[in-house]
């Protein structure tokens, strides 16, 4: 009986040290009244907190699988939650680093994880309810942004899994286009339906009112909190206080040629000599389906590493191949942050500082586009713009002090990659974590046991 009683007090001892250890890494110390559950649980045994099974005697098989299923749940939870989560690449945006099909372990210790802003939700559903494809989480409970201490920083080059930053308001009917991007190419119509003919039309910028109005009139718009948001992986280009500036296709940080990693691809033009490039010469070098935009005739446009490339140009077939790459001074509407004045594109872009927490920047209407989002989004202002001034929760502001860290993201596939480029800053609060390595990685353009790509089980992420 003493030995019974003993191990009973250890067991206790061991799960409340255990359980003060975390309540100290999360900072909520009412969360230390949870001791009386532990210690009742343990030791005085008076409230029968597995209801679903009886204390005394035998339960029923039915009965030890779902309480299997529900300390499962839990149990995978906390570890999603505080630990790490799968993560599975669904586009091509990072090829060749990381493949459509790869598995990612993801690290919530890297950088810290997140307290979840939604705590009330279905298990192992990002957004939406499997079969009835309704919201899976609750709004009865939504809790700030709150980061626990972690084993190290965001760094330039690392590779991230964020929550995606413009996916904070959905169009149900079409979940797979910004909705911003939809509502700019509404005002677009709109801009040319109007201004036929005139030579002194509107700007686009005029017409989103009236196109916010138009989409939300027409279709179901939702909005989703930051931990709700669509998982995306890119590599950090830069981090809080860099200037970032490309030119030609070449990124520059700070001032500084940023290397070229060998698994990064960019657009090429492969002409041939009028013979269609053969699949098998495409499956030979790698060059996946998702690797080939278009082809025109002879003519090829390419995702491609320099090496493949190089590959390709040495076939006999192939007279030619240059990289494909926008004119400087050509404007891309679509590239943040959306003015003409600027006439930036996704290789001719910047240079843009990133904000850095607690920094004071001017601001007036030359400038506002850059942290307008910021501003009135992600730090939750008030921010309108009258005429030439700017007007910050009621009040006229000429400066704004950064709440938040931020971080621009680029996919390593430069011109087949949605990233911050089309929509800006990552704020630090969307940061989910660090892939760390590939647990499984599956072919979807192949067939039987070659699905498994072997070869890139348990490999690094770099």
């Amino acid at each position: 009986m003493n030995k019974f009683f003993q191990r009973k007090y250890i067991k206790f001892a061991i799960v409340a040290i255990i359980y003060i250890l975390v309540v100290i890494w999360i900072g909520n110390y009412w969360l230390l009244l949870g001791l009386g559950i532990i210690f009742d649980l343990y030791i005085s045994e008076k409230v029968n907190w597995t209801f679903w099974k009886r204390r005394d005697g035998n339960n029923s098989t039915l009965v030890e699988w779902i309480d299997a299923l529900i300390f499962a749940v839990i149990a995978v939870s906390l570890i999603n939650i505080f630990l790490f989560q799968n993560y599975r690449i669904p586009t091509p945006s990072m090829e060749k680093s990381l493949l459509v099909g790869d598995h990612l372990f993801v690290s919530k210790l890297a950088y810290g994880p997140r307290m979840p802003n939604t705590p009330i939700a279905f298990p192992f559903t990002q957004h939406t309810l499997p079969i009835v494809k309704g919201r899976s989480w609750s709004n009865l409970i939504l809790w700030p942004y709150k980061r626990l201490a972690g084993c190290g920083k965001v760094k330039n080059n690392d590779p991230i899994v964020f929550n995606f930053p413009a996916g904070d308001t959905v169009v149900v009917e079409d979940q797979t286009t910004s909705y911003y991007e939809i509502v700019r190419l509404d005002a677009t119509e709109m801009q040319a339906r109007e201004n036929y003919g005139n030579s002194h039309p509107k700007p686009v910028s005029y017409y989103i009112p009236a196109a916010r109005k138009d989409i939300r009139s027409r279709f179901t718009v939702i909005y989703r909190p930051v931990d709700r948001r669509d998982n995306y992986v890119k590599r950090c280009i830069g981090i809080p206080g860099d200037t970032i500036y490309i030119t030609k296709g070449d990124l520059y940080v700070n001032g500084k040629l940023v290397t070229e990693n060998k698994t990064q691809q960019t657009s090429y033009l492969v002409s041939t000599n009028g013979n269609p490039i053969n699949p098998r010469t495409f499956e030979k070098l790698k060059i996946s389906k998702s690797d080939q935009a278009w082809s025109s005739g002879p003519n090829y446009l390419l995702y491609l590493t320099k090496e493949k490339a190089a590959a390709l140009s040495k076939l006999p077939f192939v007279t030619g191949i240059t990289p494909f790459l926008e004119a400087k001074g050509q404007y891309a509407p679509h590239i943040f942050p959306a003015n003409p004045v600027l006439k930036w594109n996704t290789d001719n872009f910047g240079p843009l500082w990133i904000p850095v927490r607690g920094a004071t920047v001017k601001i007036d209407t030359s400038n506002i586009c850059f942290y307008r989002r910021i501003i009135d989004v992600y730090e939750a202002n008030d921010l309108k713009v009258d005429g030439s001034t700017i007007y910050i929760n009621g009040k006229a502001a000429d400066s704004y002090t950064f709440k938040m860290n931020y971080y621009f993201m680029m996919g390593d596939n430069r011109h087949n990659s949605a990233d911050s480029r089309y929509w800006g800053f990552v704020p630090e609060d969307h940061v989910v974590g660090k892939p760390k390595f590939i647990w499984l990685s599956i072919d979807k353009e192949a067939s039987g046991l070659k699905k498994f790509r072997l070869g890139r089980m348990f490999m690094k992420v770099r």
